[in-house]
């Protein structure tokens, strides 16, 4: 895997403290795939180097696509894996979820009209119980796509949904899946859940987060999503899985 970029000076580096970006007490710690793409350089004498005291180097310096791959290698590359599907998710779970859902609104397209105005936030909503705690808002916070800057927001029902472009509903809904997405029709929102089975995509949701060989995957319904208005760029289409 390529390391960030290591700028001109390095007298511009500094440090911070390790322990959220380092598991266990390795003599040798690993960073873990999270605070790699936070622009972590190095773990050296316990402590954590950053590159210009910026914490989201590798979005800001990488190309778009670049970054996505480096983003995927990371999560299905040895080493990574997640809790099995009989397991209870954990917080690192969602931790990369939520990673996935900001680089999966880098790689749509909305039309004009799903926008109120030109300087109009890419909002991404929770339907049901908040399985990220606060994790998908912690990874929006202060970033932007397209010049346009994320915001993250809970909805307490489908009809409070009328100003937002990624809608992660909850499994809590899975009942319900049928009925919020019809009441979506219409609407150019990128739907996202996490259904066991395939029942989230063939009730016309968009992209689905499964678990195979204990890793994260996601499949793609694009039929869907076109039938909103959106395209989805073919290297996210590559990445996806089929369904069952």
């Amino acid at each position: 895997m390529r390391q960030p970029e290591k700028l001109d000076n390095a007298r511009q580096m500094r440090r911070h403290k390790w322990q959220s970006c380092v598991t266990g007490k390795q003599k040798t710690p690993k960073l873990n795939p999270w605070c790699a793409l936070n622009g972590v350089q190095g773990v050296t004498a316990g402590k954590v180097w950053f590159a210009a005291g910026q914490r989201n180097l590798v979005y800001k310096r990488r190309a778009p696509v670049a970054l996505f791959i480096l983003l995927f290698s990371l999560l299905f590359g040895p080493g990574f894996k997640c809790p099995a599907q009989d397991s209870a998710p954990t917080e690192y779970e969602y931790q990369i979820k939520a990673a996935f859902i900001f680089n999966f609104a880098k790689f749509v397209e909305w039309p004009p009209q799903a926008f109120a105005k030109e300087t109009s936030p890419i909002v991404i909503g929770v339907l049901g119980v908040n399985v990220f705690g606060d994790n998908l808002e912690q990874a929006l916070r202060n970033k932007s796509i397209h010049h346009r800057p994320l915001q993250y927001q809970e909805f307490h029902s489908v009809a409070e949904v009328t100003n937002c472009q990624v809608l992660f509903i909850g499994v809590s809904e899975k009942k319900r899946y049928a009925k919020i997405l019809g009441a979506l029709r219409g609407m150019s929102v990128l739907t996202v859940s996490e259904s066991d089975q395939d029942q989230f995509i063939e009730a016309g949701g968009m992209i689905n987060f499964v678990i195979q060989q204990n890793r994260i995957h996601f499949q793609v319904n694009n039929e869907a999503a076109k039938s909103a208005g959106l395209i989805i760029n073919s290297k996210l289409l590559d990445l996806a899985v089929p369904g069952h």
